[in-house]
């Protein structure tokens, strides 16, 4: 996620030297641990026209900073989204087929979902069963047993609505599904909110696989994540599909509705490359033509993408998000022009890396994501010649302080201050004083192994903490302490 704000997280105020350029396009170590994560990497395999949905097994947690959200007794594996949405009413028809294992043997169990979406039948295995829906907390009373496997079959309808944001940054005022008064409609919900139009289990620590159906109205188009396998005009609606063959977690899928013009190209290695614009305002896919650029500049220093699409999808909102496959880029941040489009574009592909195959099992360690993700755009920016990389080093160092006086250490930050800039800037100075302790070239190294090692898992901070020390030999105990949870700048 990056900011609306311009001279704070996505601006140029930097570029690199030839000695760290060198020192980035290192490549992997050659003995890189195996994966630490809960979850186990691989990719389904096809069976026939089946899926096998195991790849998304995953081990759900109580999330520390909000427990509140989602539950560790399920474990998604695979949602089936049928969507019909009515722009006048402001309202949405859904069928979600949702595939689970239950990670606990119990009498019932249960899922997130928006107090204005009312439930209409909820089926387990074919047969209905009783629900409570208590405001975001959708009861299912059906016995299940710890590693079984269930088809929940969830048929709702209502006028989704945002949900309040633990933040205090603005352009994070809600969370979840937003509508305009045209009745075009779009979503954005780190760290939860897709509950807000759909029933999951809305925790990083559960990925799960997705199709999704949208029925939209007239020549407007529905947009998601994935590839888009399908798009046909039936009795003057619009009909795509679309298929995500990686694991993801709920924070990470999104929803665009309006009149949209579509753009393509092919990036690195033939990836497909896809584009969303207003039909209004063609001009805004001019710096998006740069992805693909921006895309080799970070395959260079990350390693080679992890998914089989990259998107971008222009919304009326004021933020961007790393949606997985098909970045959520609010229209706002044009207002800076060309070159802040591209560096927050930067900022969000860097996150398909850390965040998106590499996810947080707990929302405190969001500084995982954005930390790494500030580093790799205030180097792309230095590369591409706005600033120095001195300049980005002063700065971090002497705001450090005060962020964390503010904010609260980066993995301690307030409850009420979710993704604020200590997540970003604080880390991001880690990752420098890391790089001048080890060593440019091995430095790249690591930052290129971790997402490669690690592809479709959830990660904790012990986790990263062994990976450096392992390949590093080194005990980085107290430097990631200190760094991380003290309240005082190590700077």
């Amino acid at each position: 996620m990056t900011r609306s704000t311009p001279r704070i997280l996505t601006t140029g105020l930097v570029t690199l030297s030839a000695v760290l350029t060198a020192g980035l396009t290192a490549g992997l170590p050659g003995a890189a641990a195996a994966s630490t994560g809960p979850a186990t990497g691989t990719r389904p395999a096809a069976v026939g026209h089946q899926l096998r949905w195991s790849a998304a097994r995953s081990h759900p947690v109580e999330d520390s900073y909000y427990p509140a959200e989602g539950d560790p007794g399920v474990d998604a594996l695979h949602y089936r989204l049928d969507l019909d949405w009515r722009p006048r009413l402001h309202r949405l028809h859904g069928v979600a087929t949702i595939v689970l294992r239950a990670t606990r043997t119990a009498p019932t169990f249960q899922l997130d979902l928006g107090a204005p979406l009312a439930v209409r039948s909820v089926q387990v295995d074919g047969r209905y069963v009783a629900t409570a829906h208590t405001g975001k907390t959708l009861h299912v009373r059906r016995q299940v047993r710890a590693d079984h496997r269930y088809r929940v079959r969830i048929v709702y309808a209502g006028a989704p609505a945002p949900v309040r944001a633990p933040a205090s940054r603005s352009d994070m005022s809600g969370l979840g599904w937003h509508t305009t008064k045209s009745g075009q409609a779009w979503s954005m919900q780190e760290p939860f909110g897709a509950f807000t139009w759909y029933p999951c289990n809305d925790q990083p620590s559960d990925k799960a696989f997705y199709d999704v159906r949208l029925d939209v109205p007239g020549n407007w188009v529905g947009i998601t994540n994935g590839r888009m396998t399908s798009r046909r005009r039936l009795h003057h609606r619009t009909i795509t599909r679309f298929h995500s063959s990686d694991p993801m977690a709920s924070y990470l899928t999104t929803i665009a509705i309006g009149p949209y013009r579509h753009f393509q190209q092919s990036g690195p290695h033939g990836v497909p490359m896809s584009y969303w614009v207003p039909r209004s305002r063609p001009q805004m896919m001019r710096p998006l033509r740069r992805t693909r650029a921006t895309l080799r500049w970070l395959e260079r220093r990350l390693g080679p993408y992890p998914f089989d699409q990259v998107g971008v999808v222009v919304v009326p909102a004021a933020s961007a998000m790393e949606t997985q496959t098909m970045i959520t880029l609010g229209a706002g941040n044009y207002r800076y022009g060309r070159w802040n489009v591209r560096a927050t574009v930067a900022h969000e592909l860097s996150h398909a890396w850390y965040g998106d195959t590499v996810t947080p099992t707990d929302w405190r360690d969001v500084w995982m994501n954005e930390g790494m993700a500030m580093y790799q755009q205030a180097r792309f920016e230095v590369s591409h010649g706005h600033g120095t990389w001195r300049s980005w080093q002063r700065q971090w160092a002497r705001d450090d302080q005060f962020w964390r006086n503010l904010y609260g250490p980066p993995g301690r930050y307030h409850h009420d201050e979710f993704a604020s800039i200590n997540v970003y800037y604080c880390p991001a100075l880690m990752y420098d004083r890391l790089r001048q302790r080890i060593g440019d070239r091995r430095f790249a190294q690591l930052v290129r192994a971790w997402p490669q090692r690690h592809r479709d898992t959830n990660q904790s901070r012990a986790s990263y903490e062994a990976f450096w020390e392992r390949n590093t030999g080194l005990d980085l105990g107290r430097f990631f302490r200190r760094w991380l949870m003290s309240r005082k700048s190590p700077a």
